[in-house]
């Protein structure tokens, strides 16, 4: 462990809770805790347990030409959804191999939200910049962090905060209240249960985690994460996924838009139509 890696919001919440960490895209983030990333693993299929994610990137893109210039960088078609909810998609390299896989967060109008892999912020922001020269880029990873809220009583647990957030579905997001604080909420995640991804500025999101935990709601490191979503069979890049593995290989032709243009629009297509 090197003091440059960068640390969560959360890490003195970690080393009280006596997590052992290790490197995730240049991040030291909580490997596991006491218990051992198998009783994690149970705990998040039988109830409800906490993860922070937020070594994942966050990538504001506003503007008028927002929509064309994501169409442009990403393998999906975002006229499949609709503001207020999410996509997932593939940053391909000419050969059609992923260079990374993101959700897209259509929050409103022209404003979207990336978030990128840890590692891979810098090459998402660096294509996007690549298909236009005025929209509107802004990375906010180190102004928020983001909370995975995960398991069959998370619903339960989560509305007792923020009411109302039940009625979200698979997929889609909303702005909540939080002590006048407000947070964006999405009912997603990548574990295979019910549950919630939450962004919440750094100030206030020990107060979150308080009341999480004081509903007996614990936190689990990216190990049991790892674990859960290879049960669940959902891909990640870096291991399913990476620059020699294209989306057709993956079996995840359903993040190609097939419909889009005769050449697809997007960098790889001409390789990814010779599989299709």
């Amino acid at each position: 462990m090197t003091q440059e890696l960068l640390e969560s919001p959360l890490q003195s919440l970690h080393e009280q809770s006596g997590a052992k960490f290790a490197e995730f895209g240049g991040w030291k983030m909580p490997l596991s805790y006491s218990e051992g990333t198998i009783a994690e693993h149970h705990e998040c299929r039988s109830g409800c347990a906490i993860f922070d994610v937020s070594h994942l990137g966050s990538v504001r893109v506003k503007g008028p030409e927002a929509l064309s210039a994501i169409q442009r960088t990403f393998s999906n078609d975002l006229q499949r959804i609709t503001p207020g909810k999410a996509q997932y998609s593939h940053l391909l390299n000419s050969n059609g191999g992923v260079l990374d896989d993101v959700i897209i967060w259509w929050i409103s109008g022209d404003k979207f939200e990336i978030m990128p892999n840890a590692s891979n912020t810098k090459r998402v922001i660096a294509a996007l910049k690549k298909s236009s020269n005025t929209v509107e880029i802004h990375e906010t990873t180190y102004e928020r962090a983001v909370i995975a809220l995960q398991g069959p009583k998370s619903v339960e647990i989560l509305e007792k905060l923020t009411p109302g957030v039940s009625n979200l579905k698979f997929m889609t997001g909303g702005n909540f209240n939080l002590d006048g604080e407000n947070l964006y909420i999405t009912r997603s995640g990548y574990t295979g249960e019910d549950g919630f991804e939450i962004s919440i500025s750094n100030k206030k999101v020990e107060k979150l985690i308080n009341f999480l935990i004081l509903n007996e709601v614990k936190p689990i490191g990216l190990g049991a994460r790892d674990t859960l979503r290879l049960e669940a069979g959902l891909c990640l890049y870096g291991h399913d996924l990476n620059e020699k593995i294209n989306p057709v290989e993956a079996n995840l032709k359903w993040a190609i838009a097939k419909k889009r243009k005769e050449d697809g629009g997007f960098n790889g297509w001409n390789k990814i139509k010779s599989l299709l």
